[in-house]
């Protein structure tokens, strides 16, 4: 029994100290928030493991439509030139100046749309990313635009540039 005491203390006395350590770090302002500052690689992997099990669990009951039509595609193309191509780009478009003052930088969907499943694209188009300037759509657009944008996000990592233009010239005008 006396060694369980000590051990609890023990315990209680190492969380005390990194508890504080913790709360001095927070005010010391040692920590640079700059969007300039390219974060530390052991941030960048906690930040990056930290969303990808968020966003696989979080999404994990959302069932996807059919996204094959080719309307929904051209809506959801509509859509991504209004709300996505500044910060991810498109087939012969580059990310935008808003996309390149992100940190961390926004992934290119023309390659990271394949690493993530419809249901876990349309969690994080909907309900945004923190501290990654990834915005909540969801507030602002019906759920089915954004699975229009996904039906079309989909798209991108096998889309050519020529493919993308015709496909622009065809989309209908969304605000």
């Amino acid at each position: 029994m006396r060694n369980l005491a000590k051990w609890v203390v023990g315990i209680v006395v190492a969380a005390v100290i990194v508890g504080g350590a913790g709360i001095a770090f927070i005010y010391s302002g040692l920590f640079n928030v700059s969007a300039t500052y390219p974060d530390k690689h052991i941030v960048a992997w906690v930040m990056g493991k930290t969303m990808d099990q968020s966003v696989h669990r979080h999404a994990a009951d959302i069932v996807a439509p059919d996204l094959n039509d080719p309307k929904m595609i051209q809506l959801g193309l509509s859509h991504y030139r209004s709300l996505c191509i500044e910060c991810h780009g498109a087939p012969g478009v580059e990310i935008g100046a808003t996309g390149k003052g992100l940190n961390p930088d926004p992934p290119e969907l023309t390659e990271a749309a394949a690493d993530w499943k419809p249901n876990e694209l349309f969690w994080i188009t909907k309900n945004g990313v923190r501290m990654t300037g990834m915005p909540a759509w969801g507030p602002s657009q019906s759920d089915k635009d954004i699975w229009a944008i996904i039906a079309f996000t989909r798209k991108l990592p096998t889309m050519t540039k020529e493919e993308y233009q015709k496909l622009s010239e065809q989309a209908p005008q969304v605000e």
